[in-house]
């Protein structure tokens, strides 16, 4: 029972130790925040934890607000522009028909090729086209058209329309703190300069009392 004893006590004083370092850490953390009660502390330094305090609430609020309200217009002009590009194009079966044509001379000839497809009328189309991969005379590849029949670019994707928001919400939430963050500064550059002087009258201070009470 005695190994059960010493080991009980080292678990509790290693409980009492780790209680006391986060303890420390704590303390530690509320006195360079200014939490805590101190001498040396001057009222310029309240003045500055206070305006701190101030702006840095007002960036917990702003900042998401500012965020949330152009994250959810980015959104839904994204879903917009998705459903409207969506709307007007269609996808078509293109049939190879001959593997680099192009301009004489194109270096990117190889890359190129002549397909035809059906366009939403019915009517059949004829055009140079990307070679999609593995292309050959007589393989089929599914292409995007317009309304008019013509090859042209995927609609918008999901992707865009996520990302955009992300950028969106990003850029409100600095464009709000970033400015708050100038005035924190140049208020800080302002109570840096106050405090220059306070220890400059105190040190001119020390130096006339000192040579007032020099013996003679």
């Amino acid at each position: 029972m005695s190994w059960f004893r010493s080991g009980a006590r080292r678990h509790a004083a290693e409980d009492g130790d780790a209680r006391q370092a986060a303890g420390a850490r704590l303390r530690r953390w509320a006195r360079r925040a200014g939490l805590l009660p101190s001498e040396l502390r001057r009222p310029v330094d309240r003045v500055q934890r206070a305006i701190a305090y101030v702006l840095l609430g007002l960036v917990l609020i702003a900042a998401p607000l500012a965020a949330l309200s152009c994250a959810t217009w980015s959104y839904r002009a994204g879903m917009k522009a998705e459903h409207a590009e969506r709307s007007v194009r269609y996808h078509a079966v293109a049939t190879a028909e001959a593997i680099g044509v192009g301009p004489a001379g194109d270096r990117y000839v190889h890359e190129t090729l002549r397909a035809h497809w059906t366009a939403p009328d019915g009517s059949t189309r004829v055009g140079v086209l990307t070679a999609w991969k593995n292309a050959k005379a007589g393989s089929h590849h599914r292409i995007w058209v317009d309304l008019h029949g013509n090859a042209t670019t995927p609609p918008r994707p999901h992707g865009r329309t996520v990302t955009d928001t992300v950028y969106a919400a990003t850029g409100a939430g600095l464009a709000v703190a970033l400015p708050v963050f100038g005035v924190y500064l140049a208020v800080r550059r302002r109570c840096d300069r106050y405090r220059d002087t306070l220890w400059d009258d105190d040190w001119a201070r020390m130096d006339a009392d000192a040579g007032h009470n020099r013996p003679s």
